[in-house]
């Protein structure tokens, strides 16, 4: 009905009822779950239900470019051989940005899923270097390596909490630390060439290279890593809208 009382037609404009009006009420205060030993609880509790419509910010059809790369996270395609910090700092003079920040560092070898944060999303990083990550990887063994049978015997030994020691090509420190694998997948496995293809779900900080090692310290043959690729990095994988660097200067132009 409109204000008037009359009642109008079907498909014609209706008057009234299409206007948020500000309203300032307030409600009625539920005291139920309040803990007994927590003092002045109430002055901790918003009570108002004030409304007002806000003037700030922009519709997302009219968002200009420059707001969202101020708040942007790129999830990009690392490519081989530079290292992530090179990477990174590439990106930031492409888009002429302040600051830009990743989600962990990767190798200079090592491909994948690098996510890029930046300007003001670069206050997320901590969140993301922190979370869970998924590599595929490529380990060769040497001579005398058992069936497949005893190799994915070896892989789903080693998972859960263990103990690791940096590669001697890293760069950080190497002392002994703890590092949780949550799963581990033999998916191929070649014996004329004695490579096979695994899946890590790992907890940040890992090193697939020196899981091959215990790979083949197990078996009783040794093992190396030949090539790794990182598919998933906190929330974010591979097919989730992941760019190469090309793609952030098409983009940019």
């Amino acid at each position: 009905d409109t204000q008037g009382g009359k009642k109008g037609r079907r498909g014609e404009p209706q008057q009234g009822g299409f206007v948020i009006q500000s309203e300032d009420t307030t409600p009625k205060l539920d005291t139920s779950n309040w803990p007994l030993l927590l003092k002045s609880v109430h002055l901790m509790n918003v009570r108002d239900c004030h409304f007002e419509p806000s003037e700030r910010g922009y519709s997302p059809l009219n968002r200009p470019l420059t707001e969202y790369i101020k708040h942007g996270v790129i999830n990009l395609d690392k490519p081989s051989n530079p290292p992530s910090h090179e990477v990174v700092a590439w990106v930031k003079r492409a888009l002429k940005v302040e600051k830009t920040g990743h989600s962990g560092t990767l190798d200079p070898k090592v491909t994948g899923c690098l996510i890029v944060c930046i300007d003001r999303s670069t206050r997320l990083v901590k969140s993301q270097q922190n979370a869970g990550k998924v590599y595929i990887a490529i380990f060769r063994l040497h001579e005398g390596a058992p069936n497949i049978k005893r190799i994915q015997q070896v892989c789903e030994a080693l998972k859960g909490a263990l103990f690791q020691r940096p590669p001697v090509v890293s760069a950080v420190r190497r002392q002994l630390r703890i590092r949780t694998i949550f799963r581990s997948d033999l998916l191929e496995y070649d014996p004329v060439k004695r490579m096979g293809l695994v899946r890590l779900d790992c907890e940040a900080g890992t090193y697939v290279r020196t899981y091959c090692v215990h790979v083949g310290l197990m078996l009783g043959c040794g093992g190396v890593m030949e090539e790794l690729r990182r598919i998933r990095s906190g929330v974010l994988t591979e097919e989730d809208n992941m760019v190469t660097m090309h793609d952030v200067l098409d983009a940019k132009w």
